[in-house]
């Protein structure tokens, strides 16, 4: 059976998947019956708490936090609160996921740099979140497209009921509602740390990320999730398959065409594989990921909710599962080949394809959401390497072109959003990234440098600018006749 056969074949199989769910989202009689199933568990109960909590909060008129505790509706705030909180620190896992994933998909003599990027910019972001960040995505009343509530995390000391009840306005405090958001902050930075590995000065990435998480990152977020002129329109995007994974990947894209790829990349016409030093590393990093992933979608409903959180769990479980062979299959045909990272970045693209859904997608939507996806990866991985654009572990496709197709398939497979708005938020936020980038790190091209030398690139950042290597016993020092620190 020749390739052009096994892709169409793959291509049917995907569309009659994508088929279908289009069939199921949009036929009256299924969404009748999911509304139905919603409205028994969801109105019936959790509205009926929520509105409980609103009426004891408002009407009782709680003046202290005892009055409060005393209530009915603290029991479930307490539960609420404590899912948010455990669903952050599997945010947090997601950070060892990428650590690992970004090293083990690249050469061991830049271990040690990539783990020290991302230690530097999961720590930096979430002190810049909570000394700026938070209140620029979240300043309350403001014109939708610019506000600013003030530096600090905003707790007022005055109002601990404001501040700790359901009176915040969300079934947590301000102080679960920080942390969650904030490691949502990090994780868009840290996926640029993947896309210039290799090649880039240490200093001039740290101010990179240190202003995309202080400037970019939280203005685009308030047009959504801050209540601005996007979430106005009808745009939805549920976890950040935009948000989040796009701007990361707009963002990385930039500072890779101004970057210039890895030596020895693209000789001749001819694209040169650099090979990946640790699969098995890589993929405890990616299971890592899944993990944490049921936290970033999970914690999304913004309450423990059984019914939607169970819902999402399941909606993304499935997603990645079918990123994943899907991709397979397309490496197979187009590649003929077996690859294992290819299936690692198919689990990932799927789980990013579905963020931006996970809660209002059918089942069958969200399998067809994530092969789709797994598809798409494979093919953006190899387009942007004939492009010459040098990503080495795909983030750029599977955080930001599959967080494209995850925003604009809540427009085609959710009977409730607009396909038209949804490429207009998508295509808003990602410009605004996009250009932000190419003006800070072209800034920093022209004035710090954005480059390591030939020199220093040969050896390896990690002995170069760290002075330390991540196998000292294994790997040696010099990698090519450029080498400048050879051991005697």
């Amino acid at each position: 059976m020749n390739k052009i056969v096994k892709a169409t074949i793959l291509f049917l199989v995907v569309f009659a998947i994508a088929g279908y769910a289009l069939y199921d989202a949009n036929s009256s009689e299924v969404v009748s019956l999911q509304e139905s199933t919603f409205e028994t568990i969801t109105v019936s109960e959790a509205e009926y708490f929520e509105e409980a909590e609103a009426q004891e909060a408002s009407e009782a008129g709680y003046s202290t936090l005892e009055e409060f505790m005393a209530s009915t509706a603290y029991i479930k705030f307490i539960i609420d609160n404590l899912w948010i909180l455990i669903a952050a620190f599997l945010v947090l896992l997601m950070h060892l996921g990428f650590a690992t994933v970004e090293s083990g998909l690249t050469q061991s003599k830049n271990a040690v740099n990539v783990i020290y990027k991302n230690v530097f910019i999961l720590c930096t972001g979430i002190l810049i979140y909570a000394f700026v960040g938070f209140q620029l995505m979240y300043p309350g009343d403001f014109n939708g497209i610019f506000g600013f509530g003030g530096f600090g995390i905003g707790y007022d000391p005055t109002d601990p009921v404001g501040m700790l009840t359901p009176a915040y306005g969300e079934e947590m405090t301000i102080w679960s509602d920080f942390i969650f958001q904030a490691m949502f902050a990090a994780t868009a930075a840290t996926i640029v740390s993947g896309c210039v590995t290799g090649r880039i000065k240490l200093s001039s990435f740290m101010i990179f990320g240190a202003l995309l998480l202080a400037i970019s990152y939280p203005i685009t977020g308030s047009w959504v999730w801050g209540g601005g002129w996007l979430d106005e329109l009808g745009f939805y995007d549920f976890a950040g398959s935009t948000l989040v994974h796009g701007v990361g990947g707009a963002a990385g894209l930039a500072c890779v065409i101004l970057l210039g790829a890895r030596s020895g990349k693209y000789k001749d016409g001819k694209i040169i594989g650099i090979p990946a030093h640790n699969i098995p590393l890589a993929t405890v990093g990616v299971f890592l990921l899944w993990i944490g992933w049921f936290g970033f979608n999970g914690g999304s409903v913004l309450s423990a909710d059984p019914a939607e959180v169970s819902y999402v769990f399941v909606t993304t479980a499935l997603a990645a599962c079918a990123g994943a062979l899907a991709a397979m299959a397309t490496t197979q045909i187009l590649m003929k080949s077996l690859d294992a990272p290819m299936a690692l970045n198919g689990i990932l693209a799927g789980l990013v394809g579905i963020t931006a859904g996970a809660d209002v997608i059918s089942v069958i939507g969200a399998v067809a959401v994530g092969a789709i996806a797994g598809v798409i990866v494979v093919f953006s991985i190899l387009m942007f390497d004939k492009l010459k654009i040098d990503d080495p572990v795909g983030a750029i496709s599977v955080h930001g072109v599959c967080g494209i197709w995850g925003t604009l398939a809540v427009g085609i497979f959710s009977a409730q959003s607009s396909f038209g708005i949804q490429l207009l938020g998508t295509a808003s936020i990602l410009a605004v990234t996009f250009i932000f980038s190419l003006i800070v790190f072209g800034a920093l091209k022209y004035t710090l440098g954005v480059r390591v030398s030939p020199e220093v690139e040969s050896d390896g950042l990690d002995i170069s600018e760290h002075g330390n290597k991540a196998y000292p016993d294994f790997s040696p020092v010099r990698t090519s006749e450029l080498g400048s620190f050879a051991s005697e």
